[in-house]
């Protein structure tokens, strides 16, 4: 039982060191940010667009 309060406090102290290093993103990388993951989910959804586009044609 000890041990594992050693482990969660252990890691909540090393939560608080990142926590401390974070920075709010500007709103130039939030922007990039943004237009990176969208383009990524229109990729993927194109694949998978194309992918079942293509199973519907051969198993008809």
């Amino acid at each position: 039982m000890v041990k594992i309060a050693q482990e969660i406090k252990s890691f909540f102290l090393q939560s608080k060191r990142v926590w401390h290093i974070l920075k709010k993103p500007s709103a130039h990388e939030f922007k990039l940010i943004s237009k990176v993951s969208a383009l990524g989910i229109l990729a993927l959804g194109l694949v998978g667009f194309i992918i079942s586009t293509i199973i519907k044609v051969f198993t008809e």
